[in-house]
């Protein structure tokens, strides 16, 4: 899909510093309260299956449009990511479960 040049940059740099921030404060809660280890690593799950899904999202509004299949080679990439942003909800909504247990 055509973009405004520098577009996907901003795109993977504005994702990169909101993952690492999230990461970071999760690691710290996960630090500061060491009891609750399958919550906390089920939100980390989160955040690397989601780390991923953007990273097919990427790939397919960069592709190639004049390549000769490119609609069904776009539309995988996008399939691909939305599987895997689903099974990163999952992991969030399963983290949130156990969190709240307490």
């Amino acid at each position: 899909m055509p973009l405004e040049q520098g577009v996907i940059e901003l795109i993977i740099v504005g994702v990169s510093i909101f993952i690492g921030i999230s990461v970071v404060f999760t690691l710290y809660l996960w630090i500061k309260n060491r009891n609750l280890r399958t919550g906390y690593l089920f939100v980390l799950l989160h955040f690397v299956i989601f780390s991923f899904s953007i990273y097919f999202l990427i790939k397919a509004i960069s592709f190639d449009y004049m390549h000769p299949m490119a609609s069904e080679e776009i539309s995988l990439e996008i399939g691909i990511s939305g599987v895997l942003w689903a099974g990163s909800i999952v992991c969030l909504i399963y983290g949130i479960m156990q969190l709240s247990k307490r």
